[in-house]
């Protein structure tokens, strides 16, 4: 995957207080009510990292939030768990990845979860994780992340996961 390149009159950048939050829109309430109220505030804790897509307008457009987890060994698949150690394990996960409605449909969400990736895999070579993680809200939210190999973890249907050597690979294929 080659750099991603956003709609020339957007821009992406670190989330800001200055910015409009409370305003944005995604037609899902819990991922309004994070940035609304949660992002910054978990940002400024140094618990996770939120990117915000700016409109023309510098209206936010979208957003997605990065942190840091560990998943049980126990619960990843026994074939990728066979070879990792018997304890918590550490992954990037992506916490959150909305598009407001008004600019639904012009793949802004796929673009977002792409440099999502981009950046995991960039942080992934100074800090390693075996998987990226997904906790999805819905079967709409699952299958979007499932058309780029997310798959389910063992007995937990909505969460998912990409192995970081399946993130590698990913980077390497042409956009």
């Amino acid at each position: 995957m080659k750099e991603v390149r956003f709609p020339a009159e957007f821009h992406l950048e670190r989330l800001t207080r200055s910015q409009a939050r409370v305003g944005f829109d995604s037609g899902q309430p819990a991922v309004n009510d994070w940035l609304a109220t949660k992002a910054l505030q978990q940002q400024e804790k140094h618990m996770s990292v939120t990117k915000v897509l700016l409109a023309p307008q510098n209206n936010i457009a979208g957003y997605f939030t990065l942190a840091i987890g560990q998943v049980d060994f126990s619960d990843l698949p026994a074939d990728i768990a066979r070879r990792l150690p018997r304890r918590r394990l550490p992954v990037a996960i992506v916490a959150w990845l909305g598009v407001s409605v008004e600019h639904q449909g012009r793949g802004l969400g796929k673009l977002l979860l792409a440099q999502a990736l981009r950046d995991c895999h960039s942080a992934g070579q100074t800090f390693a994780f075996v998987a990226v993680v997904i906790d999805c809200l819905d079967d709409k939210s699952k299958a979007f992340y499932q058309m780029w190999d997310f798959h389910e973890l063992p007995g937990h249907p909505y969460r998912l996961f990409l192995t970081s050597a399946q993130l590698t690979e990913l980077m390497r294929t042409p956009a």
